[in-house]
Formats: C-alpha cells, structure tokens, sequence
C-alpha cells in the first residue's frame, strides 16, 4: 500500500475536539464531545495546539455497556548500529537476544519507515482488531517520543501526526488537547493525543498507518525513543457488560515519583475478568522495579504478562496476554524505549469490590507515563 501524501492536500483534516470528559456512575458512555469538521488547503496555516510541562493523569473516556476495548501500537524508531563496544548488534537487540542491560543509550538510533512514500521519513503499522459486528464508541490516538537525541527537532511538530486507515490514504491528524512536553533527565519528551473516532468508526478493523511522529534520531545519553498507541472502546450487546475507561496525563517517572490512577464507583463481581493497557515512554529493559500495581477488593497484585515480568513492567515492550497479539510492521520484540502492553486483571478481581486503584512506579529508570485503559466485568 503506497499512503501517498498528495491527497492530504485535497481532503479534510481530522477535526478538533475538546478536552471536557463528563460521566455519571451508570450513565451512558462519554467523551470529548466533537466540533465540526474543519477543512484546509495548508498544514502550515494552523496553529500548534497549547504545551505544558506536566499533565495530570485525567479520565478521558468512562462507559458502562457490553464491549470492551482493544488496542494497537507501534514504534516509530529503531537502532541503526551499536555505539557502546559491548552492545549487542542491532538485530539481537531488536530481536530481544541482546544482553538484558542493552537500552536505546547504546546505539545510534534510526527512523522506522515501512510505508514506501517519500514524503513521510517515518511510518510504521498496525491492527486494530474490534470483534465482528462491534459498534466503535470512541477511538484515541496516543502519540509521542523523545526530540532531542544526536538532533533537536523542533517542537511545533509535536501536536501533529498523519494516519491512513486500512486500505486508506494519509490524513492529518492535529492534538485537540494540550500537548505534555517537558525538557528533563537529558531528554525532550513529549506526548499528544487526539480523537478519531470517526475515522476508526467508519474504517473498521485492520492495519492503521501513523507517520511523522515527531521524534528525534542519533545517538546520547537519554536515547531515542518513541511510538503511537491507537486505543478504540466499542459496544457489542453479546459481550459482558463491562465498565470501560482511559485516562492520559504526562510526567516523569523516577525515584520518589510514581503515579496513581484511581477509579471509583465500579462495581464488579467475584471472579470478574478485565483488561488494563499502560503507555510509556523510555522504559529501558533490564533495569528492574518498574511495576504496575492493582489494589481492588482488598488484594494487592503486581501485574505482568508473558514478555513483562513483575518487577520489569516498563522494558521495551508492545504486547498482550494469552493470545496472538495484533499484527504490526515491523514487529520488533524490543522496541528499545516504548511501551504499550495489555494485562489480565483476572486474579487481582477474585474477591469482587467498587473501585479500582493503579500504581506504576519506576524506581531506577527515569521515564515518562502516558495512557492508561481499563476494561472490567460489571457487577449487575
């Protein structure tokens, strides 16, 4: 598929939204409600959405209703070649066969770029796998990375991305929320983030192409790094009636600096089942106590999966739990600074209870949280 970037020119962007996130227990779902669509003839003629240096983690969508959410995501950047003597090549590492303290610090770091268009110097794929017959209630893309690596790319860039849905042509998507963009630890990082609902609603499942995420490449001591995360709810009255929720904030991880995410007024049966989705960004493999914590119905439970152990949840990873994961282009097992993962929440829900509380912490690696998504059984 050649996503040429002429038609952008020609077509709509992805319209703006607003940040506003309102829910009552119960209630339908809700979201950022949408503005009308704006066309252009000029991505240089609109302004950069509005930075801050931390965000809090804020909820952004909450619904009760049969469905779920699912996820994809991908890295937009990759090493080139080893600059420390003893790392490992480039193909182990990508590959994970690299030593354990092998990290993005090591090598030069190179941009992915999977879809053959000279226009775009970075792109990379994957699916989005709703179930048949499922109705999109919203879709969020996450995007973000690190700008100042052996170069310093400017951050006017930071609030803009191009996507093409399956099949489809690159379309220019524009942050409709403030941008979290903070310059610490050596780095330049940022987050921003925007609805497509419409764009997944009305495209369905299959492989979704980003580009031109805004990322720095090169070699130093903070590394490179960076990735999308496109996070899509959907409602299908076969499936169990769950409580579905994201929230998204933007700040450094470290010694003394956790974060926690808290969800009240869910009520959930013994022996629920659900899912959690984490984003972050620079988690370095091997540096462990990165953990992500579930405290709900009086039990405390690290959570992990088969390639995220307990005490190394933030290592270089995009995965889920128990099954094929969704396809990606490339599917580099280390994405060397990335993280978007899945857990099971099955053994953390066995007692039943009303809320839920999320604790990441990140002791010995300095990196940055970006999203979180929770999909759990409703008690009825």
């Amino acid at each position: 598929m050649r996503n040429s970037l002429g038609p952008l020119l020609r077509r709509g962007m992805v319209g703006a939204f607003s940040l506003a996130s309102l829910w009552a227990p119960g209630g339908p779902a809700a979201a950022a409600p949408a503005m009308p669509t704006t066309s252009t003839t000029s991505t240089t003629s609109t302004a950069p959405a509005a930075e801050a240096e931390s965000l809090a983690f804020t909820q952004r969508y909450r619904a009760l209703q049969h469905g779920g959410i699912v996820r994809a995501a991908n890295s937009s950047i990759t090493c080139r070649r080893p600059v420390e003597r003893s790392a490992a090549s480039c193909p182990a590492a990508r590959e994970g066969r690299a030593a354990a303290n092998d990290d993005n610090d090591d090598f030069e770091m190179f941009y992915i770029d999977v879809d053959n268009d000279p226009n775009t110097y970075n792109s990379s794929r994957a699916e989005v796998r709703p179930p048949a017959g499922a109705r999109v209630s919203y879709a969020r893309l996450y995007w973000g990375g690190n700008l100042r690596v052996g170069e310093q790319k400017p951050p006017k860039d930071n609030g803009r991305v191009l996507i093409a849905e399956p099949g489809g042509q690159y379309k220019e998507v524009l942050a409709d929320t403030v941008v979290g963009h903070r310059v610490a630890h050596g780095a330049d990082a940022f987050q921003a983030s925007a609805d497509v609902t419409s764009l997944v609603r009305s495209s369905g499942a299959g492989a979704y192409t980003v580009a031109q995420v805004n990322v720095a490449m090169g070699h130093s001591a903070a590394g490179a790094w960076g990735g999308w995360t496109l996070m899509v709810a959907y409602e299908k009255e076969s499936e169990p009636l769950r409580h579905l929720a994201m929230w998204d904030g933007f700040d450094p991880l470290g010694a003394g600096r956790d974060q926690t995410v808290r969800l009240p007024g869910v009520k959930f049966p013994e022996g629920a089942t659900g899912r959690a989705g984490l984003v972050a960004y620079n988690g370095d493999r091997g540096r462990t106590g990165g953990s992500l914590t579930l405290v709900a119905g009086g039990l405390t439970t690290r959570l992990a999966n088969g390639v995220n152990p307990r005490d190394d949840v933030l290592n270089s990873t995009i995965s889920e739990p128990g099954r094929t994961a969704p396809g990606r282009t490339p599917a580099y097992p280390n994405t060397l600074g990335y993280d978007s993962d899945v857990f099971e929440l099955d053994k953390g829900l066995r007692h039943g209870g009303d809320r839920l509380d999320f604790r990441l912490v990140s002791p010995r690696d300095t990196a940055w949280a970006g999203a979180l998504f929770v999909a759990v059984d409703a008690k009825r």
